[in-house]
């Protein structure tokens, strides 16, 4: 028992170091000059360099790619807890006709990886805009940051309504019963009593989608090839003009600026994040 509850914590330690380790190298690295770079990597900065921040930001357009990304990925978390949240309630406590065909489409959708089927859905919205032209001449489906948005929240909702429906079974029944006998509506019901109960399967389905939405490369990519870039793609134009000019703080600043935001945000929805994934396994 001890030699494996040892091995269990030198195995998460390592994990974790493996994790803490380049993160911490890139902060560091983020603050260092064009010159410290030619030495050894592993040094300390001589300074904070904060120019790398400011070149990434104005000069490299990071901060209008950051807005973008945040922008995109918020529409996209309201479009898909907006549909998802009253399908699962739906799908999981009321009987009606064709409610197992529903369920079935939702499983199958989960084995769709938008990433292969991201070529038809540019192929569709170009034609989209091509019976638009007459109406729209600069075209309104492809680089529309509101489009990518609901593109990223119709392909996350299988999932989304998996998670929080076999949430919503778990939760008794006398809970909608008290409530429908003091005169609550069916909706009120599922804001008020059903929706903060499931609390921690929406955080966790909201931070799995952020992590998804703000990630993601091809699908940005491919729907919105204009000037209007999200982070990730941002990013990799970064990279590219920083390593032909072998200025690579400034690149390290970028990548600081895309892994920022996803700390926070775990930091923030941790605890709610470890409740949502241990549910159910006690049975009360």
């Amino acid at each position: 028992m001890i030699i494996r509850r040892t091995v269990s914590h030198v195995m998460v330690l390592a994990i974790a170091l493996g994790i803490a380790i380049p993160v911490a190298w890139v902060l560091l690295a983020s603050f260092k000059q064009k010159g410290e770079f030619y030495g050894s990597p592993w040094t300390l900065p001589e300074g904070l360099f904060i120019q790398n921040y400011v070149d990434a930001f104005v000069t490299a357009r990071m901060g209008q790619y950051f807005l973008t990304s945040v922008f995109v990925t918020a529409l996209a978390l309201v479009f898909v807890l907006a549909v998802s949240v009253p399908a699962a309630y739906v799908i999981a406590r009321y009987e009606f006709r064709g409610r197992r065909v529903v369920e079935i489409a939702m499983l199958a959708g989960l084995f769709v990886n938008v990433n292969y089927i991201v070529v038809p859905i540019f192929l569709m919205l170009v034609g989209w805009d091509r019976a638009l032209r007459e109406i729209l001449p600069g075209g309104f489906f492809i680089d529309n940051p509101v489009m990518l948005a609901l593109v990223y929240a119709a392909t996350s909702i299988p999932f989304t309504v998996y998670l929080l429906s076999a949430y919503f079974r778990s939760i008794p029944n006398d809970f909608e019963e008290a409530a429908s006998l003091d005169g609550a509506s069916r909706f009120a019901i599922m804001t008020r009593v059903m929706l903060p109960m499931a609390r921690p399967a929406v955080t966790t389905v909201i931070l799995f989608n952020f992590l998804a939405y703000w990630n993601d490369f091809i699908i940005s990519l491919t729907l919105m090839p204009g000037d209007r870039k999200t982070l990730q793609v941002g990013l990799l134009n970064l990279f590219t003009a920083q390593k032909a000019a072998a200025n690579y703080g400034r690149l390290y600043a970028g990548m600081v600026i895309v892994i920022v935001p996803v700390l926070i945000v775990y930091a923030f929805v941790q605890r709610r994040l470890i409740e949502g994934m241990t549910a159910g396994g006690v049975k009360g």
